[in-house]
């Protein structure tokens, strides 16, 4: 799989037109703040992304940023002029072509920001101890439709969850299907590199996050992708896939469910380029000076990471009120059967 991605990527894609779904974001899906950044970024660096999302959550000035499956190097372009000089952003990726556009223009990009906080390694992702990151080095991670290439996407969670600090977040876009996809899709070279052949099954993939540590993953933003190749559609006949946008936190002692104590969350407006609202993700927007009842898992991801100074908590875990309404799980048994007569246990 890894030659038929990087024949793919390095050699039969010449620039994102090439792509035969609506993966790829249009400029009109960019948020009007990051449109500065990207008009700053080289014009062949921009041809030649490849991303099905938007990989920059906010408040990263400062920040030690690493790119799996970097690419040509936009997302590492935007991020680093969102980190400063003060940060540090590194792209790993494992195609020498992307990795040669990536490379030529920055020294081009060091002239236009001001300073040099880029570096791009050769790797794999599913590898990333051979590239010697020192484990609790960054602060957050990302990936832009890379991590359903990877034959092992274990390994490169585990990784992740490896490399990230305590509190740290890994915000990444990725394509997913509505059901296990057949090997017949799989090992089509041309669905592969399309991102479809290698996408999990979404409830698989949250299984997966679970498993390797990550136990409550958040789905920040989704939305359905189109196939517009006819010969491709035919081949993948009824599933559906979509790019969604899913952040995990590096957080010990989070819940498997979402647990009430009582809790609330007051956002203060002050994180750049977000003064009206927080959004935490898909079902978490948290309008500035409203008190906002929450979960304890919740909690823990705005008190225990970098968001905290932004925010006001109110109450603590000292008392629990069981599950968090309206979070998709409810107490199992029935209390319809309360009754006079109703019959005795054994």
């Amino acid at each position: 799989m890894h030659e038929v991605v990087q024949d793919y990527y390095g050699r039969q894609l010449q620039s994102s037109e090439d792509l035969k779904t609506t993966a790829c974001c249009d400029v009109s899906m960019v948020p009007s703040w990051l449109k500065p950044l990207l008009s700053n970024i080289h014009g062949d660096v921009l041809s030649k992304y490849y991303g099905c999302g938007l990989v920059c959550p906010p408040l990263l000035e400062g920040c030690r940023i690493l790119d799996l499956g970097s690419g040509s190097g936009r997302d590492v372009y935007a991020l680093a002029q969102l980190v400063g000089a003060s940060g540090e952003v590194v792209g790993v990726d494992m195609t020498d072509e992307q990795l040669e556009v990536a490379n030529k223009y920055k020294e081009h990009h060091v002239e236009v920001f001001g300073f040099d906080n880029v570096t791009f390694l050769k790797g794999y992702i599913e590898k990333l101890d051979e590239l010697d990151f020192e484990d609790g080095y960054f602060d957050v991670i990302v990936s832009n439709c890379v991590i359903n290439l990877s034959p092992d996407k274990d390994a490169v969670l585990a990784s992740v969850q490896r490399l990230l600090k305590p509190g740290g977040e890994f915000y990444f876009s990725d394509v997913y299907a509505d059901r296990r996809v057949p090997d017949s899709v799989v090992n089509d070279p041309v669905l592969y590199g399309e991102c479809l052949g290698g996408a999990l099954y979404w409830n698989d993939f949250v299984a997966l996050a679970k498993r390797q540590g990550f136990t409550d993953p958040r789905l920040v933003e989704d939305r359905p992708l189109a196939i517009t190749d006819p010969k491709l559609s035919s081949r993948v006949g009824n599933i559906e896939f979509f790019s969604a946008t899913y952040r995990l936190f590096k957080l010990e002692e989070l819940e498997p469910d979402c647990e009430d104590y009582g809790q609330a969350v007051i956002y203060k407006g002050t994180i750049p380029e977000h003064p009206e609202a927080f959004v935490l993700d898909k079902h978490h927007y948290i309008e500035t000076g409203r008190v906002f009842p929450v979960c304890g898992n919740t909690w823990k991801m705005l008190s225990d990471t970098r968001f905290n100074q932004h925010f006001e908590f109110v109450g603590d875990f000292s008392r629990h009120f069981g599950l968090f309404e309206g979070c998709g799980k409810a107490l199992p048994f029935d209390r319809d059967n309360l009754s006079e007569g109703a019959a005795p246990c054994c």
